[in-house]
């Protein structure tokens, strides 16, 4: 990921929250062939461990070169700056639009789990993970047990072994004071407000 200093985030504790709270990855992997194919999947990441699960139907996993590099990709919020936010623009007019957005990579080994017993394990985290902040929260167990081996049968587990992690708040701190407050007055209230206004992640 291109990481000018002005967009580099460095916190851990905030990129872990924001993967957290995103709870959702564009895995891509490069195949044998040197093809590369991408799959939008649920994830949880805890420490240097990624996991996921794909559904058996989609070739994808079966083109993965188990033990090979990955790349999870997860975004935030994201919008086109219009240059008429731009003090500069009454200015000198030497201001061109551009794209903001947030966004994580994570990169590591990628490992494809065909076993039912870690399949289980696998959406039993990601059920808690995703459940737990309801209510009354579902449980992989409030189904009966055969009819989720049924399930479990029609989809892989996957395993990151994380390695490298960039984070990236593409929010316009590169451009003079005005320039950012202009952004700030012509930007709807939302996500990427929030982000232009900390200057990170969220």
């Amino acid at each position: 990921m291109y990481l000018p200093a002005h967009a580099d985030v460095d916190d851990r504790a905030q990129i872990e929250e924001f993967v957290r709270r995103t709870s959702v990855a564009s895995l891509v992997t490069v195949g044998a062939d040197g093809v590369p194919d991408s799959t939008t999947l649920p994830v949880l990441w805890e420490g240097d461990r990624l996991i996921a699960h794909i559904a058996r139907a989609n070739e994808h996993w079966s083109r993965i070169v188990s033990g090979g590099s990955a790349l999870a990709i997860v975004r935030g919020p994201d919008g086109y700056i219009t240059p008429s936010w731009y003090a500069s623009k009454a200015e000198h007019g030497r201001v061109v639009p551009t794209w903001n957005y947030t966004e994580v990579q994570l990169r590591g080994s990628l490992t494809v789990h065909d076993d039912p017993d870690w399949v289980l394990d696998a959406v039993t985290e990601l059920t808690n993970h995703h459940e737990g902040q309801r209510d009354s929260p579902w449980a992989v167990t409030d189904a009966p047990e055969k009819f989720v081996r049924t399930r479990l049968k029609a989809i892989v587990g996957l395993e990151m072994q994380v390695t490298t992690v960039e984070a990236k708040a593409k929010v316009s701190r590169d451009k003079p004071e005005a320039d950012q407050a202009g952004v700030l007055a012509g930007m709807p209230d939302g996500p990427l407000r929030n982000a232009q206004v900390s200057g990170g992640l969220t």
